[in-house]
């Protein structure tokens, strides 16, 4: 049960080689500034009009202009001579196990909205169903090959065998933590993971309506996720688009009558509606999935993403009342207040679903972040500041903990400032090193932080090759104020999972020991680095402010009955 196994493999030490040649960047434009780049200044799409007239000129849902370059890079890519191609190094399909780096991968925008990044990585319906995951760069698929891709679609990403997927419910996995597939790795590396198939399966329950959060979402290619048996059941989406990308959303869903629609309120600017959540009612019971893909066909196909799959919630006794139902992470009472933040009738029925439903099995606790200025008690509810909270009341003090390092991973970099002591090493890392209400606080400047991040090596033998640095936002003009960041960079590396190649959407932040044999906790979320998505204090550290939704779950080792830390498995 104390064994966690650190499937992703990123953190082993072997991997953490830092990288200090960052002169050579990857140039793109993102949206995944929250701080620099303004709602107004996300492009419109392509309309649908367009769409039915063959156009392929950019992605056929919201993205940005970085997702448009990668998209055009992949419709016309440079034509090289044999001879010049020669000399190059090759390519996605015959990756070197050389890890030498040539620099960060960065973008013309700021930071992912910071999240607005992620419409980088939109791509059109045709393209992300382009099977070429051995060539570099992907051709276009034509329109007189969209049936034939229509079913490689279908035949690649058919759910498990039915007894695998069984088998994969009813394993020995307390952490119910899970990898995505990937498409070009080992068959091996795959076992265990899930893909969105999978979880919409029948086999997971016999489904009556569901709710899917998200941040970038393809309508056409998420029906066409659920079992033949599910399409018509209804589905609400809940997002954040505006104006264009707005009229674009609800254009995509117009041959749906079974799907509705909740617009999350973003008061704040550059705010996003980040979150990646699943709510799945069946006629069994309820489930809740957290995860970090977008509802778009290559956020599932070649990168690495991680899922939690919540057990299936029994229905309470009718009648019952009060906190029935309630885990001892308090999760349940969490998951309502965050529903409730969206301060939206169309989320009460769901809000009605979860009282009426026994969430006391869960082990994780809920960690999210709602667009907001928090003063009070308040600020502990949202942000780094509740992870502050929920370490603090519920991590064990760590001997020597000094020398255990901050590991955060992650898709995005947002502004931070002109030094380390204006967020990342201030306010952002006394909440990530506190353990144990007794412990008094550490100089934090003691405590090594390590930040995960693709290198532009990393993309260009990725196994999308350089499109995947659509996904990977990191604004040329931030960068350039805060060079003193890279010193606390480290490369991509998940070789014991088979994901080196596979670019992570995924992220993640933890406190491993100085030899990675334990960690003291462990977080998956839907939160990159930025203060937009995990807040900063304002008005001399008496109010919280926060700009966009965010969620994750977070492990610790009180809650799976372990005595003060996870022992990793490698």
């Amino acid at each position: 049960m104390c064994n966690f196994c650190l499937v992703f493999c990123f953190l082993n030490p072997r991997n953490m080689l830092q990288e200090g040649a960052h002169g050579k960047w990857t140039v793109s434009s993102s949206e995944e500034s929250t701080e620099e780049n303004s709602d107004s200044e996300k492009p419109s799409t392509s309309s649908l009009l367009d769409a039915t007239r063959g156009r392929t000129s950019g992605p056929q849902y919201p993205c940005s202009e970085a997702r448009k370059a990668a998209h055009k890079r992949k419709a016309s890519p440079l034509k090289l001579s044999d001879k010049s191609f020669s000399t190059e190094i090759p390519p996605a399909g015959k990756q070197r196990t050389s890890q030498e780096d040539l620099g960060w991968c960065l973008s013309s925008s700021d930071e992912e909205p910071e999240d607005q990044g992620e419409h980088l990585r939109k791509e059109t319906l045709k393209e992300e169903k382009c099977d070429a995951p051995k060539e570099y760069p992907l051709n276009l698929c034509k329109d007189d090959e969209l049936s034939e891709n229509q079913k490689a679609e279908e035949y690649n990403e058919t759910p498990s065998e039915a007894q695998d997927t069984w088998d994969l419910l009813n394993g020995e996995n307390p952490f119910r933590f899970f990898l995505t597939k990937v498409r070009g790795i080992e068959q091996s590396y795959n076992s265990g993971a899930l893909h969105i198939k999978d979880i919409l399966s029948p086999l997971f329950g016999t489904l009556v309506s569901s709710a899917q959060f998200n941040y970038c979402i393809d309508v056409g290619w998420l029906v066409r996720q659920y079992p033949q048996e599910f399409r018509k059941k209804p589905l609400l989406i809940v997002h954040g688009e505006k104006r264009e990308s707005k009229a674009e959303l609800l254009a995509q869903a117009r041959p749906y009558e079974n799907i509705s629609f909740c617009q999350a309120k973003l008061d704040i600017a550059f705010g996003t509606h980040h979150t990646k959540m699943m709510l799945l009612l069946y006629e069994e019971g309820l489930r809740v999935v957290i995860h970090t893909s977008n509802l778009i066909a290559e956020d599932w196909h070649q990168k690495t993403q991680g899922i939690w799959l919540s057990p299936l919630y029994p229905r309470l006794p009718q009648g019952t009342t009060g906190s029935a139902g309630e885990s001892e992470t308090n999760f349940k009472s969490d998951l309502i207040s965050y529903l409730l933040a969206y301060n939206s009738p169309t989320l009460k029925e769901w809000i009605d679903l979860i009282q009426e439903h026994d969430l006391s099995e869960t082990r994780v606790y809920l960690l999210g972040s709602t667009p907001g200025r928090y003063q009070g008690s308040d600020k502990e509810k949202w942000g780094h500041l509740k992870l502050r909270k929920l370490l603090k009341e519920h991590a064990s003090s760590i001997p020597a903990q000094e020398s255990w390092p901050v590991v955060g991973q992650f898709s995005s970099i947002g502004s931070m400032g002109a030094d380390g002591s204006k967020w990342l090493c201030s306010e952002f890392q006394e909440s990530l090193v506190a353990a144990g209400s007794s412990v008094t606080t550490l100089l934090k400047c003691d405590v090594p932080i390590h930040l995960v991040y693709p290198t532009v090596n990393n993309v260009r033998q990725s196994l999308e090759g350089y499109p995947a640095g659509g996904s990977l936002p990191y604004s040329i003009q931030t960068a350039q104020k805060q060079l003193w960041l890279h010193s606390y960079f480290h490369k991509w590396s998940a070789e014991v999972s088979g994901r080196s190649h596979a670019i992570p959407h995924i992220k993640t932040y933890m406190r491993p020991s100085p030899d990675f044999q334990k960690v003291a906790w462990f977080l998956v979320t839907s939160a990159n680095l930025s203060k937009a998505a995990w807040g900063a204090l304002e008005k001399n550290g008496t109010q919280l402010m926060i700009r966009s939704y965010e969620l994750g779950v977070l492990f610790l080792p009180s809650a799976f009955n372990c005595y003060k830390v996870f022992k990793l498995q490698w």
